[in-house]
């Protein structure tokens, strides 16, 4: 890839301006899960090793360009000043005099961190008058928020036009993982991709059909494939009018060589509620009364199977309804063969997208993968074959 990195700049001295996912999810005023602030030390630790001054911009919640002092970033300082293990200074504004004055006073080893750019309409708007007054702020601008770059924003896509700019630590590791695993992957490739929907991952599937090898679907979208098939499928969560679209999905892969991998035995129950009573049975056999929760010991062994043979996976989504026990087991089984695959150095596994992350934790696997990546769309629509703005950028 075209894109440079942090090894490819000088930031001595220099205000380095880096854009960052910090929309994590707060409770009473407190950082309840900091995953995402984790991910960025590497990158503001790397610039303010190379004697740069790092000042962050991000997004919080969706203020939809006005001020919501409910959505101010102030309430990530205390996550952030714990993860970098010094203070944090704030400003009340991302563009403007507060922001200027702020970066001006910055010695070397500070870190700043600037408003919610969303309080401006032209951040979303992508406007060049927005994009111009953050790149007024400094010298050299980072991306490091992989999991904002398919939104083409003033301070994603617009300010990366007018300065000198480069990938951080964080959006390379997404990349280089992404490459690997799409672009250039060691093959065989296995994709799991599960969840509600088949209308919702169209694109997903029809991309995946014709660059991997064998596409496990999972969820209620396993039904939707089923039901296609002449397959009753009682109660079960089930689009019913997407039957033609899974058929033609189905065609395809036929054509491109690539093996679809459906559920052969289901686990059923009459209530969605933990510990429902349930029964095992063949895909085919599921009670007229009853809905499918999850995949069948026998559809796991399956998927063990492909696992085993392949040497790069791509996860997105669960393979049953993993927020309720015992509905949780086909997905918890299938990500600790990956897992164990993984670990033993014989499969590159890279998982992505908030239902996928949140199941891999429950399976207590997340550590094991290769490389879990902590955006959601732009996980998606980098799967589905899509242009994101904010790499797009860097690349030029």
């Amino acid at each position: 890839m075209a894109w440079k990195t942090l090894d490819d700049m000088d930031l001595a001295g220099k205000v380095t301006l880096v854009r960052v996912d910090i929309n994590v999810p707060v409770e009473d005023g407190r950082v309840t899960d900091a995953t995402r602030i984790e991910r960025i030390v590497p990158t503001v630790k790397d610039i303010l090793a190379k004697g740069g001054k790092p000042v962050l911009l991000a997004h919080f919640g969706r203020p939809k360009g006005q001020v919501v002092p409910e959505m101010s970033l102030k309430v990530t300082l205390p996550a952030l000043e714990q993860a970098f293990g010094r203070g944090v200074i704030f400003a009340d504004d991302c563009i403007g005099l507060p922001a200027k004055q702020a970066v001006a006073a910055l010695s070397e080893g500070d870190i700043l961190l600037l408003e919610n750019t969303r309080f401006h309409a032209g951040e979303e708007k992508n406007d060049p008058e927005m994009a111009a007054a953050l790149a007024a702020l400094g010298e050299i601008y980072v991306n490091d928020a992989f999991s904002a770059a398919h939104r083409a924003h003033a301070s994603t896509e617009g300010i990366a036009r007018l300065l000198p700019s480069c990938a951080g630590r964080n959006m390379e590791a997404e990349l280089k993982a992404l490459e690997a695993a799409l672009a250039n992957p060691v093959r065989p490739v296995v994709a799991v991709v599960g969840g509600a929907k088949v209308s919702t991952k169209l694109d997903l599937l029809g991309n995946l059909v014709a660059k991997v090898d064998h596409l496990v679907i999972g969820g209620g979208m396993a039904n939707t494939f089923l039901a296609a098939q002449g397959i009753n499928v009682g109660k079960s969560l089930c689009e019913h009018d997407m039957a033609g679209t899974a058929r033609d999905i189905m065609d395809k892969a036929k054509v491109a060589g690539c093996e679809i991998v459906l559920p052969v035995d289901v686990v059923c129950a009459r209530e969605f509620r933990a510990g429902a009573e349930n029964e095992t049975v063949a895909a085919d056999a599921c009670p007229a009364d009853a809905m499918i929760l999850d995949a069948g010991p026998e559809t796991v062994k399956r998927i063990e199977e492909v696992f085993a043979k392949c040497k790069t996976l791509i996860w997105n989504g669960p393979l049953g309804a993993f927020e309720i026990d015992p509905f949780d087991a086909a997905t918890n089984a299938a990500a600790q063969k990956a897992a164990d695959l993984t670990k033993a150095g014989v499969l590159v596994s890279v998982a992505g997208g908030g239902d996928t992350v949140a199941a891999l934790n429950g399976a207590g696997v997340a550590d094991d993968f290769t490389y879990i990546s902590t955006a959601g769309g732009a996980f998606l629509e980098w799967m589905e074959g899509k242009t994101l703005p904010g790499v797009a950028v860097l690349e030029g």
